[in-house]
């Protein structure tokens, strides 16, 4: 009827995992530049017109 539940497999911690060459963590994929957020406009100036009573 009901099944016990199955105990988690205990991890060991006791060694470390091996060593990362620092050459190896380096991304080989070229990077693009963010596009601009505010796409050319003052946002200062727009927020003040939205807003000035």
């Amino acid at each position: 009827m009901h099944e016990p539940e199955a105990q988690p497999i205990a991890v060991d911690y006791s060694t470390l995992p091996e060593r990362v060459a620092p050459e190896d963590t380096i991304a080989t994929q070229e990077s693009q530049h963010a596009p601009d957020p505010t796409m050319g406009r003052d946002t200062e100036t727009e927020f003040m017109l939205r807003n000035a009573g």
